[in-house]
């Protein structure tokens, strides 16, 4: 029976410790992993910023887990969470011998298609790259007008809440579309009815724009909002 090793990974031990990205990573597995009805049998949390795979024990014995159990899909929240290289990506793809679920990335019947990993894959790594050229931009321009830098005190207490609010805010926007889109998807492949959406939302705690139970109607103007198919929306009512 297919079973998920699912793999966490935060850029720093003190964001392991104190669970920073974690919880929305393990929020979208299960849920995935709920929504396909398969058993999460392994989870794995690693904290390393650094980009060499071989350096990640905690990826090596989830691969290990793939490997020694026919059964056994690897999984991550988001494809970043693996690699942002392309190289590694599809290194990684070939040691678990394709057994791989992203949950952030489209499938065809449950198939990952190379083509499509391949894009996302390279959206991840540009990605990357571009984080570099921009935090080295804005360091350079914060120099050129003379704010010393890397020095704490130069941040009040009020500004530091007011950046982890809004950090906590944009986490919880991302964790709800990743959520959503999730539903979506298995509605257009015809797993799930507008009805079945709608209690689904609803017993996890989503609500309305307006702060109101979701009903079918409700989650018809939603998926016809994300731009999924009318003609699958009009043969699942």
């Amino acid at each position: 029976m297919k079973k998920y090793i699912a793999y966490l990974r935060v850029s720093t031990k003190g964001q392991e410790r104190s669970g920073l990205g974690l919880e929305a990573q393990r929020a979208i597995i299960y849920h995935y992993a709920n929504l396909d009805k398969i058993e999460v049998a392994q989870e794995y949390i690693e904290a390393e910023s650094g980009k060499e795979i071989d350096n990640r024990p905690m990826l090596q014995s989830a691969i290990a887990d793939c490997l020694n159990d026919k059964d056994a899909f690897l999984i991550v929240a988001k494809l970043d969470r693996l690699s942002r290289d392309v190289k590694d990506t599809f290194d990684i793809l070939e040691k678990v011998r394709g057994k791989f679920v992203s949950c952030d990335i489209p499938t065809q019947n449950g198939v990952l298609d190379t083509f499509t990993l391949a894009v996302f894959a390279g959206l991840a790594q540009r990605e990357r790259e571009l984080i570099s050229i921009r935090t080295k931009a804005a360091l350079q321009a914060k120099k050129n007008r003379g704010v010393k830098l890397g020095k704490p005190e130069n941040f009040t207490n009020e500004s530091r809440a007011v950046g982890a609010a809004s950090t906590k805010q944009k986490a919880l926007k991302n964790l709800n579309n990743r959520l959503a889109s999730a539903l979506i998807e298995r509605f257009d492949r015809g797993l799930y009815t507008l009805q079945q959406i709608a209690d689904e939302l609803n017993s996890k705690g989503f609500r309305t724009s307006k702060g109101k139970l979701f009903h079918p109607t409700t989650v018809k103007r939603l998926i016809e909002r994300r731009k999924v198919p009318v003609s699958s929306i009009l043969k699942a009512s």
